[in-house]
């Protein structure tokens, strides 16, 4: 009788050491947090989920052949209990935690993302409590793609601003008012101080405010700030709609002057905002969207990490800028989790250039210190609402928020600020109110 690992073909064998695969660049390594029954046999559903995830089925099929597998086969390289009980099983345990390591041979998706997430997170994801922690990737993968035209030092090379933290505002009502209105809007914004100004999220291309009426409008706008602040301003157009005329768009925007677009790209998916980042007619910053994001990663057991789908997938993606849930206003999420996305947004990933993050999600001038302090000055502040909703209007809203960043800067306290500054004490107190009001619906 054959020992356990005297099988015909080793190298075609769904199993190898963590340094048994061929080539570690010919491999990228896939992290999952698995949660299954006691009785189950993990290491070995483990090998039987590595072929369904790459060369074969639920049953052996006939041209599956010893030299389809040899090249293509996922392996299991690890699967690790934790807790890690070595000498007998507690009588109550109900379910057995592990963590699970797989190696896909790149040759099977190539560097592009459809067949990559149909490979790492495909039917593997209809089979319980399956989540996918991590992507390693491979020189030979990461190298097809060309990551963000701009990053961090591009975007403050564009605005001329080297070293404090940028302002975006996100312009409010979210959609449902005509070009004009936003204009108006954009303009006091950007005589504020705005570096950045996005359309909603919520905005695309509607009928009552189409891109080809609004983007001649506001950028008219942005002209007319910078000839009265001397400043700069980025303005984000969101170009995201079916994918048949998603680039069609974006270069509509570009063409009328638009100097920055912004995709819902987990809407439209990861390849089709890497194919307008990518795009030479697109020479103007992307600013990807979070929206649907939780959608994929909120789930403690199942679905995809949080520092994946919005970190290292977008930035590969040619992400210059990423619009990322921060724990400090409305956005649930653990402050464990924020920072491993920016961690995988700007840190070194080979030749991609690192995104500029941007924390948003209620983001008010009280919260200013703490995200400076979190993540230093290499970010885009995302706010919305906390100047729109200033007393004094949006212009005195938006240059509440640079009171607060040069305040910041300077090394002063918010409490000193708020007695030299009038919009950012209102601000503040505004915040602070607002924000014990929503408390009250929590």
């Amino acid at each position: 009788m054959k020992k356990f690992w005297e099988v015909d073909d080793l190298e075609g064998y769904p199993k190898a050491l963590p340094e048994g695969v061929n080539d570690e660049d010919d491999y990228l390594i896939a992290t999952y947090y698995v949660e299954l029954p006691p009785s189950w046999n993990t290491p070995k559903l483990a090998e039987m989920l590595a072929v369904e995830q790459s060369t074969g089925t639920w049953v052996a099929v006939p041209q599956e052949t010893p030299e389809v597998r040899r090249k293509h086969v996922a392996k299991v390289t690890g699967v690790y209990e934790v807790p890690n009980y070595e000498f007998e099983l507690p009588s109550d345990i109900k379910e057995r935690r592990y963590l699970v390591q797989m190696a896909f041979p790149v040759v099977n998706f190539g560097s592009q993302i459809p067949h990559l997430l149909t490979a790492v997170a495909g039917n593997i994801s209809m089979a319980g409590k399956v989540k996918l922690l991590d992507l390693k990737f491979p020189k030979a993968y990461t190298e097809g793609f060309q990551g963000p035209k701009f990053g961090i030092d591009g975007i403050r090379k564009i605005l001329g601003v080297p070293k404090r933290p940028l302002l975006n505002n996100m312009i409010k009502p979210c959609t449902g008012y005509p070009p004009k209105v936003g204009a108006e809007l954009l303009y006091h914004v950007a005589k504020g101080g705005a570096d950045s100004i996005k359309d909603d999220e919520l905005m695309g291309n509607e009928s009552f405010n189409r891109i080809e009426d609004r983007v001649p409008l506001y950028m008219e706008a942005v002209d007319k700030a910078e000839e009265e602040t001397g400043e700069k301003t980025l303005y984000s157009v969101n170009v995201t709609g079916p994918v048949s005329s998603l680039l069609e768009n974006a270069e509509m925007a570009v063409e009328l002057g638009a100097n920055s677009i912004l995709v819902n790209y987990l809407t439209v998916g990861l390849s089709a905002m890497r194919m307008l980042a990518e795009d030479p007619s697109i020479d103007v910053p992307v600013m990807a969207h979070m929206d649907f994001a939780g959608a994929i990663y909120e789930s403690p057991w199942s679905g995809v990490s949080s520092h994946l789908i919005l970190g290292k997938l977008p930035r590969i993606c040619g992400a210059d800028i990423i619009v990322t849930p921060a724990p400090y206003g409305k956005a649930r999420i653990l402050k464990e989790r924020y920072m491993e996305m920016i961690q995988q947004q700007v840190f070194p990933l080979r030749d991609i250039k690192p995104s500029m993050p941007m924390p948003s999600g209620g983001i008010a001038t009280p919260m200013v210190e703490d995200v400076i302090k979190d993540i230093g000055y290499d970010i885009m502040l995302g706010s919305g609402g906390a100047i729109h909703s200033h007393p004094m209007g949006p212009e005195a809203g938006t240059r509440a928020f640079r009171q607060a960043i040069d305040a910041v800067m300077d090394g002063k306290s918010l409490g000193d600020a708020m007695e030299e500054y009038e919009e950012l004490r209102v601000s503040i107190d505004a915040a602070i109110k607002a924000l014990e009001d929503l408390k009250d619906l929590m």
